[in-house]
């Protein structure tokens, strides 16, 4: 067991490791990139997943058999996205872990009005995202997202491996540098499930009262609070 899963390395300790890291392995294979998570941190390394594909699961699978994957269920998912949840954990070899808000989508409308993701979405993802996964992340040193360069001016920057600020936690992007081709390639290749909206013209998955259909030209993330200067949900920034 290393430092890091005896949990003896200190927060700056793990800051320099995931920058450094961040440096060694940007060249490195998807594949090699969860390998060096697994190896380093163990059980107190998870993935989360939109569960729009299940590739990055499908990789950590290969790293680390058994892996603990990360799934935040908003209460307003399409049908399609929980469908691909049960899926991915009926036939991969990892563990799913549902995460759920405080507050039901009832107990909310009760208590801040219906629709808050209309008149405030900010407050609705922090509600219904970003507070249950920083609760379920606790028991985490470092844990791995989907994120890619390509989708969005935003996510342009995103390292391999990088530091977490906010959480304060290793946080590993090993398809950062991948293309929507590597991702298409990569589904076809291992037969990986996915969202069945994807081929249904959306080309991010997100909730269902604040996701739409792309249109042609736009990027991939253009569908998700469409009409809004949002652009994410507070999860990665």
């Amino acid at each position: 067991m290393t430092a890091v899963q005896e949990g003896e390395l200190t927060t700056e300790d793990l800051k320099a490791l995931a920058e450094q890291a961040g440096r060694d392995l940007e060249d490195a294979s998807a594949l090699e990139i969860l390998r060096w998570a697994a190896e380093t941190f163990g059980k107190r390394f998870c993935v989360t997943s939109s569960m729009e594909d299940a590739v990055v699961a499908h990789l950590a699978s290969r790293a680390m058999p058994g892996v603990d994957v990360v799934f935040l269920d908003t209460g307003y998912h399409f049908p399609e996205t929980i469908g691909t949840r049960d899926a991915v954990e009926a036939v991969m070899d990892v563990n799913v872990i549902t995460l759920t808000p405080r507050r039901t989508v009832a107990e909310q409308d009760a208590e801040y009005g219906p629709r808050l993701h209309d008149r405030d979405p900010d407050l609705c993802c922090r509600l219904r995202k970003v507070q249950p996964l920083e609760q379920g992340l606790t028991n985490y040193v470092a844990w791995a997202t989907g994120l890619r360069r390509d989708e969005s001016p935003t996510r342009a920057n995103t390292p391999v491996v990088g530091w977490d600020e906010k959480r304060q936690k290793v946080k590993v992007s090993p398809i950062a540098r991948w293309t929507q081709d590597d991702v298409d390639a990569y589904v076809t290749e291992h037969g990986v499930l996915t969202n069945p909206l994807l081929m249904d013209g959306y080309a991010s998955v997100g909730c269902a009262p604040c996701t739409r259909r792309v249109l042609a030209g736009e990027d991939a993330r253009a569908g998700r609070w469409a009409g809004r200067s949002k652009t994410e949900c507070g999860l990665h920034g």
